[in-house]
């Protein structure tokens, strides 16, 4: 009992990364990020992003995707993250088209579309932002093993959100490949999303 409690730990503490967590250190499988090709969940979704178009991953096949849960008035684990995506981008060079971010809010209430357009708008205007209404966004988190909770604040409105602070990496083909920590590093990724554009030929 003793040593399925201590597995447990370790799963939270890999895949639910709370907004305090350090960097992880790099794994030996060749990636930065934590390969987890085959695993069961995060496997797909159906949302609408900022334009009020329905989103799948088959939408962005051909592309290595990236996807972040946070919220658009998130203080710093959220900015960061998006940012180190932008910025990993950049460092694909003329491969940067082949790269799709995702950010979908945990934060239906606030997070408009007028809001999280201006939000993506922000790190790069080819970055989506992907929501689902209030009573099926659990669904979704629970899909991706996601935990998100709102926090009250001194107003009603003035609340914040802990959620889970890693991101998805997804091959060409749609497929999950790798859990990036959060605090990782854009070279870390970008590093990462050159060997899956390797692999695909592409």
């Amino acid at each position: 009992m003793k040593r399925r409690h201590l597995i447990s730990l370790a799963l939270c503490s890999t895949l639910l990364a709370a907004c305090s967590d350090k960097p992880a250190d790099a794994t030996a499988s060749g990636f930065s990020g934590i390969d987890i090709t085959g695993a069961d969940y995060a496997t797909g979704f159906s949302l609408t992003d900022h334009n009020g178009q329905t989103r799948s991953l088959a939408d962005f096949k051909g592309k290595v995707v990236v996807i972040f849960f946070g919220y658009t008035q998130c203080p710093d684990v959220c900015p960061t993250s998006m940012s180190e995506m932008a910025q990993a981008k950049q460092l694909l060079g003329a491969d940067g088209d082949k790269l799709q971010g995702l950010f979908v809010s945990v934060d239906p209430e606030r997070d408009t579309p007028a809001i999280m357009k201006e939000y993506m708008g922000s790190f790069d205007p080819t970055f989506l932002a992907l929501y689902a209404q209030p009573d099926k966004l659990p669904e979704v988190a629970k899909s991706f093993r996601i935990y998100y909770k709102k926090v009250d604040g001194k107003t009603p409105t003035s609340y914040t959100m802990d959620h889970s602070a890693g991101s998805y990496v997804y091959d060409t083909q749609g497929r999950l490949r790798l859990y990036h920590r959060y605090g990782s590093g854009a070279p870390a990724l970008a590093g990462d999303l050159k060997k899956l554009l390797a692999e695909a030929g592409v």
